[in-house]
């Protein structure tokens, strides 16, 4: 008897040494964001309307009909005036090996710059893991490298390059982190987001190649991370869930938005019919993963329970009779990535939000452009100086990639925000009176009927006016 008591005590001290073992390591295990700064462009490189209608006129393979498609799109666009691009665009030339490193250093370096001059006890030669997402821009050496030179980081620095993952690489990027986490105890991160767009720029006339170039501006962002919680109260976010959806094995949706070639040989991104079928089936499944982790339980039977009693009337869901899931019983805060107008809106749509929800992204959209992967912290930005972030609040952050895949964040405010960051020198004239931009107002003359009877020079038109 007395050895049978002996073993169960040691099996049970067993499990609990085991279990404490287990809570101990998951603890260490946490990601927390320290700080992120995000890229703004010097007055040199901004893209009113004047400019914009000139970098257009370069392109001597449009006709009529593509200056009126274009005229529609940066209308509809949801993008101020306010927004930049590489200085070889703006001045029309081909962009030269010495063009795409210097567009890259100079958000890298800038961003990179203002991250460690920040008051974090952090500095260059404590950082353990450095990962940069580029999609568009692959050079040797890499761009990772060239950090490191920069800053003479640690030989045993931990470094990774992503190319091709789209708009929602950075959410991968801190899947990359947070996973390392797990291996490294009291680890420091930087994440680098950005995009290439000089040399990426399309010239060519098809339609569906010509919408990248009315919205992918100029951007980035670098951000700090550690897992030491001795650093935990210098922690501004915790990661709380990350959930990654590919629907790649699809052709269609591998397709629909991809680099290729038109028909005349000129480079660009193509973004198909297809395009939001892909996107609405991958945020759907993401879904499908992700509110079980952050919704409460009683918000999830309602659903189903009316759900169940639609189903028995044969009645088909409408979309203002709120009967889908209320998010926002278990998130405050929405980050869309600011891709496009018509993205913002369909997930707002679909997920029930208000227009206060969704501001932060639409002025991102309309402040900085589609600034591709960089996009999320533009608009966490905007929460963050409209001072909305509030500790224990939960930020959803949602966004889209090239093939086909969606990924999505949530994070813990760890403090009440106020850094105006970014947005510093303009946060006060935001949100605008109207987000209608002036090209209808100064091109509209375009859709006039007599000009296709006519046939005109539009680079000599355009320069006179």
């Amino acid at each position: 008897m007395e050895i049978f008591m002996t073993m169960s005590l040691l099996t049970l001290f067993f499990g609990f040494f085991c279990l404490c073992k287990l809570l101990l390591q998951r603890r260490d295990q946490s990601c927390y964001m320290l700080a992120y700064e995000c890229y703004k462009a010097k007055e040199d490189m901004k893209l009113n309307c004047d400019s914009s209608a000139k970098i257009v006129m370069q392109n001597k393979n449009l006709g009529l009909e593509e200056l009126r498609f274009l005229l529609k799109t940066i209308v509809s666009s949801g993008i101020g005036e306010e927004t930049s691009c590489p200085r070889n665009i703006i001045e029309g030339r081909n962009p030269t090996p010495a063009d795409e490193l210097c567009e890259m250093d100079g958000i890298i370096f800038d961003t990179l710059d203002k991250l460690f001059a920040r008051p974090t006890s952090i500095s260059p030669s404590q950082i353990d893991i450095l990962v940069v997402n580029v999609s568009m821009f692959s050079p040797a050496p890499s761009l990772t490298s060239r950090i490191i030179n920069r800053y003479k980081m640690r030989e045993d620095i931990k470094t990774f390059n992503l190319s091709g993952m789209g708009c929602s690489a950075s959410l991968i990027a801190i899947d990359v982190v947070q996973n390392l986490f797990k291996s490294y105890k009291n680890a420091n991160a930087i994440v680098v987001s950005t995009e290439s767009i000089g040399p990426n720029w399309y010239c060519g006339k098809e339609k569906s190649m010509m919408l990248t170039n009315c919205l992918f501006r100029s951007g980035g962002c670098s951000m700090l991370f550690t897992n030491n919680r001795g650093l935990k109260h210098q922690a501004i976010l915790k990661l709380k869930h990350l959930v990654r959806t590919h629907i790649g094995s699809s052709d269609e949706a591998y397709d629909c938005c991809i680099q290729a070639e038109d028909e005349s040989g000129y480079q660009g991104f193509r973004l198909t019919k297809h395009l939001t079928k892909a996107a609405a089936l991958a945020f759907t499944m993401n879904l499908q993963v992700l509110v079980p982790k952050v919704l409460p339980l009683g918000e999830i039977l309602r659903y189903l329970a009316v759900s169940r009693l639609k189903s028995a009337k044969s009645q088909k869901l409408k979309a203002d009779e709120g009967v889908g899931l209320n998010l926002k019983n278990g998130i405050e805060h929405f980050c869309i990535h600011p891709g496009g107008r018509a993205i913002i809106d369909g997930i707002g749509k679909s997920l029930g939000l208000s227009d206060y929800d969704v501001e932060p992204s639409r002025m991102a959209l309309h402040r900085f452009g589609n600034t591709s992967a960089a996009g999320f912290w533009y608009a966490l930005g905007y929460m963050e100086a409209k001072q909305r972030l509030k500790k224990g609040n939960r930020i959803l952050m949602s966004g889209f990639g090239a093939g086909f895949k969606c990924n999505n964040i949530v994070w813990e405010v760890l403090k009440d925000l106020d850094d105006a960051n970014v947005w510093k020198d303009c946060i006060d004239s935001y949100p605008p009176k109207t987000l209608v931009n002036p090209f209808m107002e100064k091109y509209g003359w375009l859709n006039d009927e007599y000009l296709s009877f006519l046939r005109l020079d539009f680079s000599q038109l355009f320069a006179q006016l």
